[in-house]
């Protein structure tokens, strides 16, 4: 993964927040409406603030991610639509691609159309993250969440 962020940029984002940008995006109705539930439960001033706040936390979790060497035992958790055409068949031949890191799986069925799957992965964290990335990438998936933690010596 490239380094994205000088030390400066990690260490001093948020100290920069008085330099405001405008920006536009486009959400659908149904993930807008359930940001909007979550900030009112959370008592956020507004939406900004609370994407702030989500941009934050995915910027913590690249650093993350992008600071992992070593071996990582660790659980790749994957929500997707199964109805997605082709996804199923392309979530397959990921992990067919990354056999010798996937150790177990376990797949749920959440409802009529969304799935749960589950990864049991170890081996070298590039390769780890590099299964996780790819899984991120798929049209149809919602959310691809990875833990991992080093094994010891």
């Amino acid at each position: 993964m490239p380094d994205l962020f000088s030390d400066t940029d990690t260490d001093d984002y948020e100290n920069q927040e008085h330099d405001l940008s405008r920006i536009g995006i486009s959400l659908p109705s149904n993930l807008l409406n359930s940001f909007d539930k979550i900030l009112n439960s959370r008592g956020y001033s507004s939406r900004s603030e609370g994407i702030r706040d989500a941009i934050r936390s995915y910027i913590r979790y690249y650093k993350w991610m992008a600071d992992m060497t070593g071996i990582r035992q660790g659980v790749i958790t994957i929500v997707y639509d199964h109805h997605q055409r082709g996804l199923i068949a392309a979530i397959t031949d990921i992990q067919h691609d990354y056999m010798d890191l996937i150790q177990a799986s376990l797949h749920s069925h959440v409802s009529h159309s969304r799935c749960v799957e589950v990864l049991l992965v170890k081996g070298d964290a590039k390769n780890v993250k590099s299964v996780a990335e790819r899984l991120m990438a798929q049209k149809g998936v919602e959310t691809v969440k990875l833990t991992t933690i080093p094994l010891e010596g």
